[in-house]
């Protein structure tokens, strides 16, 4: 189905630009209909020529009913005051050197929002006229992101505020009051300070990692990672903080490809899936350290890591929100953001990471990265 210029031999030839462009999308093979987003396309005079599937989802209007009808009556919109879009643009008889219309929300009838953008094909610069291409987007997808950037503002203003409160309780006490307090009594409140100033920073640390996964730009710095004495460390922190040693098994099956990674942020992979392990698991820790088969293509090699308890585990129903921003699962606490960052480190290194129920009935995460050294040693 055309949605560009037919032109005809001669005078219009010669008013073409010098670089041809295709105008029919069915010469570059496209169907309208396999497009994601609503495509409308009226003619010279007006007429909808076009009417994709995309755009019958979008409008609820049947195809059959908007192809032949004047553009503004099979595609009525209107701005969000009400007034009718198409008679304040006026594609064919506005300015003459008009091409396009950026994308804004418009409404359908019955109210419904849309993203609409057009672009006015013109056989010249400023000639007639021959095409009006018109794209619909429907605002859910910008909705969901605007409510979990919300969502994303409320949780680092709750996180951001109680420790935050505690520290500038305790040093307006202890400026006004410095003399009335006894030496341990001083202590403990710089104590206070220096673990929510911690905490503050961690969540800090958190929002900038959120927001190079979300753009793109998590670095990763590979260097030879001894995933064993990686987990070995976590282990020994967690029993200098008070759990039995006896609750952690670690696993390593040898021998394993070497690994090349970015080690503080495995290490960060790592301290998330333990601690979660620990704080919403019970019995035994289990970490299995296993050489598997690289989850990128045309490569042979990997390592895999599991980290399984014998808790209660997940739903079944929740497992599929497990890395999503805000998860928490049964127990509260925390900013529900350490399982997104985790999977978004697990995947710029180029690996992949699931859960599951463990053996023993808990929840089991398995992450497996690919071994391959850097580029620029190969």
């Amino acid at each position: 189905m055309s949605v560009g210029t037919s032109s005809a031999p001669g005078a219009e030839r010669a008013a073409r630009p010098p670089a041809p462009r295709p105008g029919d999308l069915a010469e570059l093979g496209i169907d309208p209909d396999q497009l994601p987003d609503g495509l409308v396309v009226a003619d010279e005079h007006g007429r909808v020529i076009c009417f994709n599937a995309a755009a019958v989802r979008i409008t609820a209007v049947p195809a059959e009913r908007a192809l032949g009808r004047p553009l503004e009556t099979a595609l009525p919109l209107e701005d969000l005051e009400g007034r009718r879009w198409w008679q304040l643009t006026d594609p064919y008889g506005g300015l003459a050197i008009r091409v396009r219309q950026p994308e804004r929300n418009l409404l359908l009838p019955g109210g419904r929002e849309v993203l609409v953008s057009a672009r006015y094909v013109r056989a010249a610069p400023t000639g007639p006229v021959r095409r009006v291409v018109v794209t619909l987007r429907d605002t859910e997808a910008r909705r969901r992101t605007e409510r979990s950037h919300a969502e994303l503002i409320a949780t680092v203003a709750h996180e951001l505020r109680s420790p935050l409160t505690s520290v500038k309780g305790f040093t307006a006490t202890l400026l006004a009051k410095w003399e009335r307090f006894t030496d341990d009594q001083k202590r403990l409140m710089l104590e206070t300070v220096d673990a929510d100033a911690d905490r503050v920073t961690r969540l800090i640390a958190e929002l900038l990692d959120i927001s190079r996964i979300d753009s793109g730009r998590l670095e990763v710095r590979r260097q030879p990672v001894d995933i064993g004495a990686a987990v070995g460390r976590h282990i020994q922190a967690h029993v200098a903080a008070g759990q039995q040693a006896d609750r952690f098994l670690l696993r390593v099956q040898r021998p394993l490809p070497a690994l090349w990674a970015d080690p503080d942020k495995i290490d960060q992979v790592l301290g998330n899936l333990l601690e979660n392990a620990v704080r919403h698991g019970e019995g035994t820790v289990t970490i299995d350290i296993t050489p598997s088969a690289s989850p990128r293509e045309r490569e042979d090699a990997g390592t895999s890591v599991t980290v399984s308890d014998e808790g209660p585990g997940i739903p079944e129903e929740s497992m599929n929100r497990v890395f999503t921003r805000f998860w928490r699962g049964s127990k509260r606490g925390g900013t529900g953001l350490g399982l997104y960052i985790v999977k978004g480190i697990v995947e710029a290194h180029g690996g992949t990471i699931t859960v599951g129920r463990a053996p023993g009935g808990g929840a089991e995460f398995r992450f497996t990265l690919p071994v391959a050294a850097p580029a620029y040693l190969t």
